[in-house]
Formats: C-alpha cells, sequence, structure tokens
C-alpha cells in the first residue's frame, strides 16, 4: 500500500474549537522544524472557517468526504454523537491512505518547544508508541472517584474483548501516533471475522486509543517502541492549580515535553486558557469557589430557617420571628 507520508499530523476539530484549533497551528507553525504535515479534518460547514489557517504544511479535509460512518445520535452509550464521530475519525483516518503514520493531536494542545520528525519515529516507518499505567492519576482522589475507577472498566473490557492478557494496562489519553498497519489488522483480523464495525467498540468502551493501543500489543503487527507522554496534559482544575503554586513555568515543561494541553473539559467556560494567564485562572477559580460557598450558606440558612439579605456578594442573617 502506498501512502502520501509516512508521518503526518491529524486533528479532528470544528467551529467550537476553533480558537483551540488557531492557538495549536499558531504554535505549531513556530516550532514545526521539519515542515511536517498536518491535516484538519472539519464538518463541510466549517471548512471555509478553517481553511484561513490552510498553509503549505497545513491542509484542511472536509470530513464527509472520506466513508468514515458517523453516527447521527446518542446510541452509543448516551454519548453526544459529536463526541463519538471524532473518535471514528482517528480510528479511520488510515482509510484515506495520506499517511502511514499518524499523530492524533487535540485541539487544545500546544506545541512549547521546536519538534522534529525523530521526536515521534524510531525509524522511517515505526512510530514510538505512548504506553502508560498513569498510577499519578490513581493517587489523586478526585481523579479517581471522578475518572480513573469507570476508565479502568472499560480498559479491561477492552483487553477481555481481544483477549488480551497483561496485569498491566498500558495505553494514553490522547496525543499519540497510530500506524495504518495495526488499523489494517484491527480491522481485517478481528473485526470483519466477527462481523463488526467501529461503533460494536465504542458501544463496548467509548475510548479509540485503547482499542488501538491494546491491539498494538495483542498483533505486535510493528515493533512496540514505547515512550512517555510527548504533552503535559492537566486533565483537572487541581493539576494545574498545583503546578501554578510550584511556579513551574512553561520553560520548564519544555525540559520534558514537546507541549501542554489544559484540558478544554474543565476550562472551556474560562475561555481560551493559556497557560500563561497564571492570575486570571486563579481568579477566576476563587470566585466560582466564593459563589458556591455562597449558595451553600443560602441553602443553610434557610434549613436553619434564617432570612437572608443579599446585596451583590454580600450575604446578611437575619433570624426568622415567629
Amino acid at each position: 500500500m502506498k501512502y502520501q507520508h509516512n508521518f503526518c499530523f491529524l486533528c479532528k476539530s470544528y467551529i467550537g474549537d476553533f480558537e483551540y484549533a488557531e492557538r495549536l497551528i499558531r504554535s505549531f507553525n513556530e516550532y514545526n522544524m521539519n515542515n511536517l504535515k498536518f491535516y484538519l479534518c472539519v464538518p463541510s460547514e466549517d471548512v471555509s472557517m478553517f481553511r484561513k489557517l490552510s498553509s503549505d504544511t497545513i491542509e484542511v479535509l472536509d470530513e464527509t468526504t472520506f466513508d468514515f460512518h458517523f453516527v447521527s445520535d446518542d446510541r452509543i452509550l448516551g454519548i453526544r454523537p459529536g463526541y463519538i464521530n471524532q473518535e471514528i475519525v482517528k480510528l479511520s483516518f488510515w482509510r484515506t491512505h495520506l499517511a502511514l503514520n499518524y499523530f492524533c493531536i487535540d485541539s487544545d494542545s500546544e506545541f512549547i518547544r521546536p519538534f522534529f520528525l525523530k521526536d515521534f519515529m524510531f525509524s522511517e516507518e515505526v512510530p514510538f508508541s505512548v504506553l502508560v499505567e498513569d498510577h499519578e492519576l490513581a493517587v489523586d482522589p478526585f481523579y479517581y472517584e471522578t475518572y480513573w475507577k469507570s476508565r479502568a472498566k472499560y480498559l479491561e473490557e477492552i483487553k477481555k474483548t481481544l483477549d488480551y492478557s497483561d496485569i498491566r494496562t498500558l495505553t494514553c489519553h490522547n496525543n499519540t501516533t497510530m500506524n495504518s498497519l495495526v488499523h489494517q489488522s484491527l480491522q481485517f483480523d478481528f473485526l470483519e471475522p466477527r462481523q463488526m464495525n467501529y461503533h460494536d467498540l465504542l458501544k463496548i468502551a467509548p475510548y479509540e486509543f485503547s482499542w488501538y493501543n491494546v491491539w498494538l500489543q495483542k498483533s505486535c503487527i510493528i515493533p512496540i517502541l514505547p515512550r512517555e507522554p510527548f504533552f503535559k496534559m492537566f486533565h483537572t482544575e487541581i493539576q494545574l492549580l498545583n503546578y501554578y503554586q510550584r511556579g513551574i513555568t512553561k520553560m520548564d515543561m519544555a525540559r520534558a515535553y514537546l507541549g501542554i494541553v489544559v484540558n478544554s473539559n474543565f476550562s472551556r467556560h474560562h475561555g481560551v486558557l493559556n497557560y500563561e494567564d497564571a492570575f486570571s485562572f486563579r481568579l477566576l477559580v476563587l470566585r466560582r469557589r466564593l459563589r458556591n460557598l455562597k449558595d451553600k450558606l443560602l441553602r443553610l440558612f434557610k434549613v436553619l430557617g434564617i432570612n437572608v439579605v443579599t446585596n451583590g456578594s454580600e450575604v446578611t442573617p437575619q433570624r426568622m420571628i415567629g
């Protein structure tokens, strides 16, 4: 099979993430030392907007021109179709024959230092694979209760479905290179004999990278060359505030990482948050926590039978007479 590129970047985005994608592309253009190719895959109605980001290395693709078999409702575990469809794009991109290896990168990512092809590829055709157990996330009480336990169950289902036995669960959350030969094997050696498709996989577990990573380890279609994450991922607000408290800068992180991701799942309501906006973010968090405290006090006063007079941010309790 002939591919246009041995390696490229792939970002599935849409108009709601345009400002994130704009920042990502700006950092990509600044630090792309080998003129590596970058594909932005977006809905038809968003193509004209995203083409503003086009260049010799940036190409915008209309996702509807490819046979990606999107979903149009929340039939898959009640998850909104936009989220499932971006997973399907990453799993299906190998079918375009645009690249043998493609690094899937999220719109809310940002490069923070120069990068080269050798950062991602062990050899001309074999990529490094991000494979970690993420023990630190299991230590975090908030992350463990909110995300880890449910995710761990899904990942075990993936291993069970693919008949892969390993006490370790080696995978990643995002931002890794996928190899088209691995995807072909998943398609022809596992899915088709069972008359399954990507919808069936995501109904079992909505984690596209883990389906790829477990099959990579199960099949050994290509040599497995593990690397730690290329991007520092701030999964939660607490993790970000911890770095701010310790005075860690982008320059500090650049010693270990090519880029950072401030997870838009928790930061989106603050707008496009740049890591440098430490003071502004702390202020926004403080204001929200004060509002939450105010709401809790109001509920408490109501239970205690205390009238409350509010004036802006002031709360003045008055004992009810009766």
